[in-house]
Parts: structure tokens; C-alpha cells; sequence
């Protein structure tokens, strides 16, 4: 099993342990919430930043950033998982894309 292969089988069995009581029962419902979970979690992280040109510079916490990334890597699993992706198709579409982003470059996109 490659790492791709054991996040997502570890994401499934801590879904399997959630209280999903209050997840949504759509697709687009729980998409809608893993957005969000998504967005606040990027919120958090770059909180972390110093982007507040107006106060007094503070030490980048890389522990915390990285902590924070993987916040993001468990939502970003999950709403793969619902939408019916597995690793193999998550490799495909990526290389579409990065195919596509990359022509943009070139392009002078």
C-alpha cells in the first residue's frame, strides 16, 4: 500500500469512529461542510503567519503550520472519499490539471 493508499484508509476508519449525527446526508451537503471545514482550517494557518504589517513581528511556528496542513489533509481526504475518488484517480486528475496549469504558464496565462 503506497502513503496516498494508507491516508485514505486511515481517514475511512476514523470516519468510521465520528458521530456523524449532524454531517450532512447530501452529497452537496457534505461538500458544502468539508469547504468550510477547509477554508477555517487555511484560516488557522495563516493566522500562523505574520501577515499583520501592523504589530509586532512574531516567530513562524512550523510545528503548528505543518499541524494545521494536515487539519486541511483530513477534510481534503474526506471530501475526496465522498466524491468517490480513490489515490489512482487522485493521481489522474492531478496530472490533468497540473497539465492544464502548466500550458497556462507557457502560454503566459
Amino acid at each position: 500500500m503506497d502513503s496516498l493508499e494508507s491516508i485514505f484508509s486511515m481517514q475511512k476508519e476514523l470516519a468510521s469512529m465520528m458521530d456523524l449525527s449532524r454531517y450532512p446526508n447530501s452529497l452537496e451537503g457534505k461538500i458544502s461542510a468539508l469547504s468550510t471545514a477547509i477554508i477555517h482550517e487555511a484560516v488557522e494557518l495563516q493566522r500562523l503567519t505574520d501577515w499583520k504589517w501592523w504589530k509586532k513581528p512574531a516567530a513562524f511556528d512550523t510545528d503548528a503550520a505543518k499541524e494545521e496542513l494536515i487539519d486541511i489533509w483530513h477534510f481534503l481526504v474526506q471530501a475526496s472519499i465522498e466524491l468517490g475518488m480513490d489515490p489512482s484517480e487522485i493521481v489522474q486528475v492531478y496530472v490533468k490539471k497540473n497539465k492544464v496549469n502548466r500550458d497556462r504558464q507557457t502560454s503566459g496565462y
